[in-house]
């Protein structure tokens, strides 16, 4: 088993998402960052669905009940064994008894550890991923326990990663949405010229701007989202829906995020600019 003392910031358990449930207004949920998600696993030559913990900000303080290997990718949030500091994109060795922890927020948002063999938590709608109507106890709390495998001997063929450095990128890679045509001179010159600011609403839910852009008088029914779609409300509100976002809305769907775009964005906080590239 795995102890939380301190639970961190936000702490969850994610894997590469829930499929197939949209129809019933469950979102696909899953790692926030599936690349370093999928960087954390193949580490330790784990299953790439295999359940990771979702770090956002701040880190928990973990004691571990058994031996196992371990790695981190995605932000650096200063990780610590046994109070020693450890780099992020490597495998390492854990022995029962001891205990990971964080620090400093270094860059970054959103960081992953994996496990070797994954953690063993239970299986929902064919996913171990946390969203809070169907699975509220993979949101981790202070003093809850978690399996993990037990796993004394690993030989990992790759023990280190240098992986592409999303939280230092600026620009997102972004596709016409369904209603892309419905904007004018003005709101194209608006979204493709210069950067936006990430407001304090941003969570796995949805990424606001702080900017807007010219408004709208458009209506329209009710139709299908996904993570990565832009909606743009009336008032020139851009809205980008994330892993946990609704699976449905009737805002103008003006673009859609390609997955390395999600990946990055979902490595911005609140203050930090990105911009837009339409490909």
């Amino acid at each position: 088993m795995l102890n939380v003392k301190k639970a961190g910031f936000f702490t969850s358990i994610q894997d590469q998402g829930r499929f197939g449930f949209r129809d019933l207004g469950v979102p696909v949920s899953g790692a926030m960052d599936t690349y370093s998600a999928s960087i954390a696993n193949s580490l330790l030559e784990n299953d790439e669905n295999a359940a990771v913990m979702e770090l956002t900000m701040t880190g928990p303080t973990l004691e571990f009940e058994l031996p196992t290997f371990i790695a981190l990718s995605g932000a650096d949030i200063s990780p610590k064994l046994n109070q020693q500091p450890i780099p992020i994109n490597q495998v390492h060795q854990v022995a029962a008894g001891d205990v990971l922890s964080f620090g400093k927020l270094v860059q970054g948002f959103r960081a992953y550890l994996a496990v070797k063999k994954g953690f063993g938590t239970a299986v929902l709608m064919n996913s171990r991923s946390f969203y809070a109507p169907i699975t509220p106890h993979h949101n981790i709390k202070d003093r809850m326990e978690l399996p993990i495998a037990s796993c004394e001997r690993y030989e990992p063929k790759i023990s280190s990663l240098s992986p592409e450095a999303f939280h230092k990128e600026h620009t997102l890679e972004v596709y016409r949405g369904p209603e892309f045509d419905l904007l004018d001179d003005r709101q194209l010159e608006a979204l493709f010229a210069g950067d936006f600011t990430i407001s304090k609403e941003n969570n796995r839910m949805a990424y606001q701007l702080e900017q807007t852009i010219p408004g709208h008088r458009h209506t329209m029914l009710t139709s299908a989202t996904l993570p990565g779609t832009m909606q743009f409300t009336p008032a020139g509100k851009l809205i980008i829906l994330m892993k946990d976002g609704q699976t449905t809305g009737g805002y103008p769907r003006i673009l859609q995020l390609s997955n390395t775009a999600i990946c990055i964005l979902s490595q911005k906080k609140f203050g930090d600019t990105i911009k837009l590239h339409l490909k």
